[in-house]
């Protein structure tokens, strides 16, 4: 402590007053701290200022004098009355039986999903399609929940309470509810179009993504409910594989194109009983509107929109196709697959990571077939697949015909009519159609009997077919390697729609405004692009991962509330980040962004004078 004089001119006449003062460090350098006013001390001579000082000193900090001054005591007393000025000092006594640790929210993935969200400009983005900073907000919100824990509108405020995306985006989300998230829905979705369209560009600049393949694929996504204000929400063709098919729900179609590096491009969402062939003259217009017509780029789709009018439609808008061929269509190549001269075995290269990985094998061969390029595969484990889908369907078509043939039998008092047995044969052929063409089935009215023969030529052809398929395209400059590999792109959007399923949570969905459900479909979309993101930007430094690992390990980075009980009745709060583990850091190091979600100026202490809440 130290005395520090002030001087005061009124009306010519200059006051002099003293000030007991000490130095104490602040997060902007050191600082002096007032301590109280002893006012004028002279005349008294300096010696006896300075002895006063030290007298206040020793008092304040608890020391007793053997010799009691009533003017040391007196200014003691005042001094601990009044309120302090400027910031208390650093070193204080804390209780460390009291300490507690409040309001742990969870920081690591909301932190990546938001610093993913801030390179790619989302938030310039939506400001450009003209969305206030509320929604902007909002949006940006119930993306990262997408990403992160995919919840219902009803379920996600509690859920972005219990994280600490109020720290990161300094926002308070108490009084936030499911209808302002539902309102955000319908303010975002006449702009998906324009969004869509700027997130592209934004991509393709920031990893300078190259546009010269666009793989279109499609996917379905069923209701909860019977979806009755949704015109587009239909039965169909559920394309969600034997785990999440379910055709006895409504559902609608989803198109998605991404480029050759996985990022999303274009998406539409389809009436639930479309086609898959049906949609691609649309989804093109739809992709041409986002971004731009690209000249050169190749379209590859699977076998699901491989017909002539799909090829017609694809090069009526001036680009290049490469498409997997119907099945039937090996068979005018069934002579080329016998012959064992010509085949090239590609060479598969395993994960860095995962250097014992086992890759299957594939043997090409070329074609030319007029002005298209057709491209031989064969795959061992595909055979092996082909062989038991068609031993596992023989099987089952041979009791269905046992179980028929005993049906006729037991029919005596009203027996089956012709038309009634061959209608149950038709239906037979058609629901084991793989199979159902090598047997030559007939029925014999009047000796009321089923004969069924199996044509021993046509399987020993079906055998010899196993694991193989065909591509073909017109881009005659492509190698017959390139070409697989560019088809087998398309795995990419296989995995984009498992990502929208599985940890996005793209279905089942509950809105049943056709409005809410194309912006539930878009933000699942948006949060595909953050996804994509961060998994490019770990594969470009060597490092296979998925988002689904990334995100459990960043569950323990967490921020939370310190709050330290003093000597002097006061409570220091000091809100902050745990310090990273090994593995945060080096995901924060991957992906080039600061290991510490709160910035100096959030972690500063806070004194209250009650239990911080």
């Amino acid at each position: 402590m130290f005395l520090k004089p002030t001087r005061k001119t009124v009306r010519g006449k200059t006051y002099t007053n003293h000030l007991l003062v000490e130095s104490i460090s602040t997060p902007n350098g050191p600082r002096h701290r007032t301590i109280c006013s002893l006012g004028s001390l002279e005349p008294a001579p300096r010696e006896h200022w300075l002895a006063l000082a030290h007298k206040l000193d020793a008092a304040l900090s608890g020391q007793q004098s053997l010799l009691p001054d009533a003017e040391v005591e007196s200014l003691r007393q005042r001094i601990e009355a009044q309120p302090p000025s400027g910031p208390r000092p650093k070193s204080v006594s804390v209780f460390l039986d009291q300490v507690e640790i409040q309001e742990a929210r969870e920081a690591g993935s909301v932190y990546v999903g938001h610093q993913m969200w801030r390179r790619l400009q989302l938030d310039a983005i939506l400001r450009k399609a003209g969305l206030n900073e509320r929604t902007r907000l909002l949006t940006e919100v119930m993306t990262i929940n997408r990403l992160v824990t995919p919840s219902s509108g009803h379920a996600m405020p509690d859920w972005v309470r219990r994280t600490a995306l109020a720290d990161l985006l300094h926002a308070d989300f108490r009084r936030l509810n499911d209808e302002a998230l539902y309102r955000n829905l319908d303010r975002l979705h006449p702009q998906r179009a324009l969004i869509e369209g700027e997130l592209a560009a934004r991509e393709k600049e920031l990893f300078a993504l190259p546009e010269s393949i666009y793989l279109y694929d499609l996917t379905s996504t069923y209701f909860e409910g019977k979806a009755l204000r949704n015109e587009k929400a239909k039965r169909g063709y559920s394309r969600g594989g034997a785990l999440w098919a379910r055709p006895d729900c409504k559902q609608v179609v989803v198109g998605l194109v991404l480029d050759g590096d996985g990022f999303p491009k274009a998406h539409e969402v389809f009436d639930g009983n479309r086609h898959d062939s049906t949609t691609v003259d649309d989804m093109l217009a739809a992709l041409e509107k986002r971004v731009g017509k690209k000249a050169g780029v190749t379209v590859t789709v699977d076998r699901g929109m491989a017909y002539d009018k799909n090829i017609e439609q694809i090069r009526g808008r001036g680009y290049h196709y490469l498409v997997a061929t119907q099945p039937q269509e090996r068979w005018q190549h069934e002579q080329e697959f016998v012959e064992e001269t010509g085949w090239e075995e590609i060479v598969r290269q395993p994960s860095p990571t995962n250097p014992c990985q086992h890759k299957t094998q594939v043997s090409l061969k070329q074609c030319l077939v007029g002005e298209e390029v057709h491209v031989l595969c064969l795959s061992e484990p595909r055979k092996e697949k082909d062989r038991a889908i068609r031993e596992q369907q023989e099987k089952r078509l041979l009791t269905a015909l046992e179980s028929l043939s005993r049906g006729i039998a037991k029919r005596k008092k009203k027996p089956l009519t012709d038309a009634e047995v061959n209608q149950a044969i038709g239906r037979l052929r058609e629901r084991y159609s793989r199979v159902g063409r090598y047997y030559q089935i007939h029925y014999e009215a009047e000796r009321r009997a089923l004969i069924w023969e199996a044509d021993g030529e046509l399987q020993r052809r079906a055998e010899r077919l196993d694991g193989s398929y065909v591509l073909k395209s017109d881009r005659r400059d492509l190698t017959k390697e390139a070409i697989w590999r560019q088809y087998m792109l398309l795995t990419r959007v296989e995995s984009a729609f498992r990502a929208m399923k599985s940890p996005l949570m793209e279905r089942p969905i509950f809105h049943h405004l056709a409005r809410r459900v194309e912006t539930h479909i878009f933000l699942c979309v948006l949060a595909y692009h953050l996804l994509a993101t961060v998994e490019k930007t770990f594969l470009d430094q060597g490092i296979h991962t998925s988002w689904a690992s990334l995100r459990e390990q960043l569950a323990t980075h967490q921020i939370v509330t310190v709050v330290l009980p003093t000597s002097d009745g006061r409570q220091i709060c000091i809100r902050k980040g745990t310090t990273p583990e090994a593995e945060h850091k080096r995901i924060y190091q991957v992906l080039r962004i600061p290991d510490n979600p709160l910035d100096p100026a959030q972690s500063r202490p806070i004194v209250t004078e009650r239990t911080c809440k």
